[in-house]
């Protein structure tokens, strides 16, 4: 391995969009790449479980965080506070993990500023008409549906701050060209530890 360190993928996306069951899918299929696991103020919901979906902490223990200045981004939505942990995706990134952080285009720019080396890809709905689809099939109420369609243009305006911009029309499809980029991206040559390089050549040498 001649990497550095880890690389930090985000991804952005209007709700509805399928972020969620494309990074699942991937972070199965690439053993080395770690999901980010949020901290948030909503009480966990009855299939989930603290430290694998969320770390579920009260409003006072977040604000502390805040304070401490211990996010790489953080965000309230629907009342609700949710935060990037710097400590974990530190630790997973000296391991030598690339991690993926599922986030909103306002916390993207905030971890771009930290780690201008970090990837953006942003995933396009094929349409707003299969978004709204989308969000209907998920059984959500009219007003929170119209809440998030509202939200689209303003998070579409964002796009031109990510490095890759992905639609998803077919999950496998987007799948593969996700695994695509993950993969260019891994071996670019700035990523490379030159001094790994030179150990290896000597190596070679004698």
């Amino acid at each position: 391995m001649f990497y550095k360190r880890g690389i930090i993928f985000v991804i952005s996306a209007p709700s509805g969009t399928g972020k969620t069951t494309l990074c699942e899918i991937i972070c199965k299929q690439i053993p080395d790449l770690k999901m980010n696991i949020s901290h948030t103020t909503r009480p966990p919901r009855p299939n989930e479980i603290d430290g694998i979906n969320y770390y579920f902490i009260d409003r006072q223990k977040f604000q502390e965080m805040i304070k401490k200045n211990q996010f790489l981004e953080w965000a309230e939505v629907y009342g609700n506070f949710y935060g990037t942990s710097r400590k974990n995706v530190e630790k997973l990134l000296i391991k030598g993990y690339d991690v993926l952080l599922e986030i909103d285009t306002k916390g993207a720019k905030s971890v771009k500023q930290i780690y201008p080396e970090s990837v953006l890809i942003f995933i396009m709905p094929p349409s707003i008409e299969d978004l709204e689809k989308r969000l209907y099939k998920r059984d959500e109420d009219s007003e929170t549906i119209k809440k998030r369609l509202s939200k689209v243009q303003e998070e579409i305006s964002q796009m031109e701050n990510y490095d890759y911009i992905l639609v998803n029309d077919d999950l496998q499809e987007a799948v593969k060209q996700l695994s695509c980029i993950i993969f260019a991206e891994r071996l670019k040559t700035s990523r490379i530890d030159k001094e790994q390089i030179k150990k290896f050549l000597k190596i070679e040498e004698g």
